[in-house]
């Protein structure tokens, strides 16, 4: 369990402190998005629907892993007692 516990304490650390920039493509991004929508395009519609997206999976991972945390917690005990 320490073990597993350290692997994961590495991994996040890691994944904090390794940084790129992002954030260079943001103007264009958002240029494409104004002009398709002053055209009536419905570019803009579905950039946010995938920026959702990209932000409901971390925390659907998050959930699942509590989810299978709490059910193996759940059996253990169980079995103990």
């Amino acid at each position: 369990m320490q073990k597993l516990l350290f692997i994961a304490l590495i991994l996040t650390a890691a994944a904090l402190l390794i940084g790129t920039d992002a954030d260079a493509q943001c103007a264009m991004c958002k240029a494409v998005v104004e002009s398709n929508q002053k055209n009536g395009g419905g570019i803009g519609a579905g950039l946010n629907a995938g920026i959702l997206y990209l932000m409901a999976i971390p925390y659907a991972m998050v959930f699942g892993g509590g989810v299978y945390w709490y059910r193996q917690l759940k059996e253990r005990a169980k079995l103990e007692g």
